[in-house]
């Protein structure tokens, strides 16, 4: 009986809706060989994730393709019922599996964009960045640089100013708090190699978020994306494209476009095999189609690329 409630107490069952693909996300996941906030062995996805306080250590699984499991590691299972419940909230968030994608999928049946990349990645999820501060941190990081590069960047952050669960020899990070960041000088970054501007708009953001100034609760209170936008683009050191990344990775406003995406372009210049990438007045005409779903149909075209 002991060993029964012991077996309980480490796993959690999350039920997911028809249109989810655990192996399309997970091809998704594995995309950069340089993610340090995750690994993945043998289809199983291994995180560690911070409640407050606490972190704990889970591995992630499917156990069919309407099931995740989830098995607290490393004796982290969280005693506290709140705590279980906010590492489950996290997962469904970070999978995105409390949306819709019924509609997408209708829209994307006639939609001579869309078709393609929703058959080939069908039960794909916007994986999201559940922190507002990582999300935030991520779109800084990836201004005007590759993906690559953008990568690297983010483990040396990570991993000079983060924090770890150690377990079989491997760390699992977590991503630096708001308060890691908000106390530093510029001075103090120029070992990770991003530019002076950068570390100025990381440490300006990590500081407002420590101020309450912004919070992702303040920023999903305004409901209207077009408040939420103004509200991001305010920050010094997000324009539109951080602040749409932001509003359909994170706080998952479907309408979020980040029009001027580089991606985005490129993906329909592959799709209607152009030779010169689409102007934005022609993005804006195809995307009509899309209306309250641009979010998704960027996700989806991106997928094409990386």
């Amino acid at each position: 009986m002991e060993h029964s409630r012991e077996v309980f107490k480490n796993v959690m069952m999350i039920h997911t809706p028809k249109e989810f693909s655990f192996a399309e996300n997970l091809n998704y996941l594995q995309r950069s060989p340089n993610e340090c906030l995750f690994t993945i062995v043998d289809e199983k996805i291994y995180r560690a994730i911070r409640v407050g306080s606490e972190t704990t250590l889970v591995k992630i699984s499917a156990e069919e393709e309407s099931t995740l499991a989830i098995h607290f590691l490393n004796n982290t299972s969280p005693e506290n019922k709140d705590v279980r419940s906010k590492v489950i909230q996290y997962i469904r968030e970070w999978f995105d599996l409390d949306t819709d994608l019924l509609p997408f999928y209708k829209l994307a049946e006639t939609d001579p964009f869309l078709k393609r990349p929703v058959s080939q990645f069908y039960g794909l999820r916007n994986m999201g960045i559940p922190e507002l501060f990582e999300a935030l941190a991520w779109g800084i990081l990836g201004q005007q640089i590759n993906l690559g590069y953008a990568y690297t960047l983010k483990r040396r952050l990570v991993e000079k100013y983060g924090t770890y669960i150690e377990w079989n020899g491997s760390k699992y990070w977590n991503f630096p708090t708001p308060e890691d960041i908000a106390i530093l000088n510029v001075e103090d970054l120029f070992e990770l190699k991003m530019t002076v501007k950068k570390c100025e708009y990381l440490i300006g953001v990590a500081q407002l978020l420590v101020n309450d100034v912004i919070s992702k609760e303040k920023l999903l209170a305004l409901k209207n994306i077009n408040e939420a936008e103004k509200t991001l683009v305010k920050i010094r050191g997000i324009g539109p494209w951080t602040a749409n990344y932001v509003l359909m990775r994170c706080l998952r406003f479907q309408a979020a476009f980040p029009i001027d995406d580089v991606g985005l372009h490129n993906s329909i210049k592959l799709l209607l095999e152009m030779e010169q990438k689409p102007t934005k007045e022609e993005i804006r005409k195809y995307a009509a189609a899309w209306k309250n779903w641009e979010s998704y149909a960027t996700f989806y075209l991106w997928r094409l690329l990386y």
